[in-house]
């Protein structure tokens, strides 16, 4: 019977790809591979089939953003003058990076809002969450920009080429230690983290695989005057080393070459993205099968995201509203459907910093875990007061009183400010005062497109009974129902 029901649905396969969508699965699709459809692009797509579908939006991809970056995300402050500084002028430095970070976070913010490719953004922030760097450490703007752009431009384009880039960047340099790894005194946090979370995986390799790499990688530094990489050939160990069963006289590109070869590292990529896009766990052998399309296409991160796309997982039942929302999919999906105009994005940079993801900042060199991590007492109960803030009129006042619904999230956001100054305190009251949604043009749309509210906002049935409310009121109520927080 199981092998029957296996062949019956690899017949059936061809016939749904070729099925017009409908709206609820051309909403699942968009809210999966970008954040907070819209209703008139739910509405565009669900005249598709599935495979044009998701090559329309493979097809849309972006390499660069389109919004101006912050004229002072492009300043670069030497480590020799920052050693120069007298403790009152490392204050005042200190308060500006932390200004020019939270500009940087506001920028990224505004170009998920912004893209036309919402696909593009969401593996940015993927690779981001993969290939991880923390301004904490790189304590650069200009950097972390630039290491912004660079998994951008790849995000949808080669692994292999990403991987080799990433390996140079100065952001990633200077976060995992390498560009002071030299022969005879070289740093293995490099070569750990490219095999344990880059590529491989754990327990894949061996401590005497990454001794062997770290001397590979000698000699990657960064010019300290730009912030430019820099090849020091008399800083590395030109000698032999033994990796994963070969031996040669390696040099870092060669290492990543030979990490590339490795079946694991396929399995290793597709494994989170299929925890990124489909549920929480991944179907070995889909994983398996999407993984060998990975290599033979050379690591083209385009077929591995179609044979995602289109694989019968993906739209599954069971598979629907099994992802919870990360804090970005939350703030930028929401302010995103409803096409809030938003202005200054400084409070909603502060309120996902206290929902758990802060933007540039991962915890640590794994990143942000996500799934159920994202939510305990406290981030829930300030998920649903951000979204009661939203939801609760057309005249968003910000003052702060302590007393009607929302202030908590007003709190939150300008707790996030204080290091700015008064100035900053100002900036985050204009900006939550400038907030603005128009429901009755909202509302038009939604009718005008045949859609419903709930169809729009949910990825299915509504957790709680809902009431008889219609305008706003029906709106707050599905952004608070339980199945809200999830895709």
């Amino acid at each position: 019977m199981h092998r029957l029901l296996s062949i019956l649905l690899i017949l059936c396969a061809p016939l749904a790809q070729a099925a017009v969508l409908g709206a609820a699965d051309a909403g699942h699709l968009l809210n999966r591979a970008g954040f907070g459809a819209t209703p008139q692009e739910i509405a565009g797509y669900s005249r598709l089939s599935r495979a044009d579908a998701v090559d329309r939006l493979l097809a849309g991809a972006v390499i660069e953003a389109r919004t101006p970056l912050p004229p002072a995300a492009d300043e670069y402050l030497r480590p020799a003058r920052l050693r120069k500084l007298s403790e009152e002028e490392k204050k005042e430095m200190l308060r500006r990076q932390f200004e020019i970070g939270a500009d940087l976070r506001g920028w990224w913010l505004e170009e998920m809002l912004a893209t036309p490719s919402p696909l593009t953004e969401r593996m940015t922030l993927f690779w981001h969450n993969h290939f991880v760097s923390s301004q904490q450490k790189v304590k650069s703007a200009r950097l972390m920009a630039q290491q912004n752009r660079l998994l951008r431009r790849h995000a949808l384009g080669n692994f292999g080429t990403l991987l080799h880039d990433v390996a140079k960047d100065p952001a990633m340099l200077v976060y995992l230690d390498s560009a002071t790894s030299r022969q005879g005194q070289s740093n293995e946090n490099f070569a750990r983290e490219v095999m344990e979370l880059f590529t491989l995986g754990e327990g894949r390799y061996t401590e005497q695989d990454v001794k062997e790499a770290a001397r590979a990688f000698t000699g990657w530094s960064i010019e300290p005057e730009t912030g430019a990489f820099k090849w020091r050939p008399f800083a590395h160990d030109r000698g032999e080393k033994t990796v994963l069963g070969r031996t040669g006289k390696f040099d870092g590109d060669a290492i990543l070459d030979i990490l590339l070869e490795q079946p694991a590292t396929a399995e290793f990529v597709v494994d989170k993205l299929w925890k990124e896009f489909v549920s929480p766990q991944p179907d070995r052998t889909e994983v398996r099968r999407i993984a060998q399309r990975f290599r033979d296409s050379g690591y083209e991160i385009k077929a591995a995201l179609r044979e995602l796309f289109l694989s019968e997982a993906f739209w599954a039942a069971e598979n629907r509203a099994a992802l919870l929302k990360s804090p970005v999919d939350l703030v930028v999906g929401t302010l995103r459907r409803f096409e809030f105009e938003t202005g200054d994005p400084l409070p909603f940079v502060f309120v996902m910093r206290q929902l758990g993801q802060d933007l540039f900042a991962p915890p640590n060199v794994k990143g942000w875990p996500g799934g159920e991590a994202w939510i305990d007492s406290s981030t829930l109960l300030a998920r649903k007061q951000f979204l009661e803030r939203l939801f609760r009129g057309q005249e968003l006042k910000a003052r702060i009183d302590g007393s009607r619904p929302g202030a908590r999230a007003e709190r939150v956001a300008l707790r996030g400010s204080k290091r700015l100054g008064e100035e900053g305190r100002e900036r985050m009251m204009r900006a939550l005062e400038a907030v603005r949604f128009d429901d009755g043009a909202w509302f038009a749309r939604v009718e005008r497109l045949r859609l419903t509210p709930q169809l729009v906002m949910l990825p299915g049935e509504p957790a709680a009974p809902q009431g008889a409310a219609g305008g706003i009121e029906q709106l707050r109520q599905l952004a608070l129902d339980p199945m809200y927080q999830l895709r």
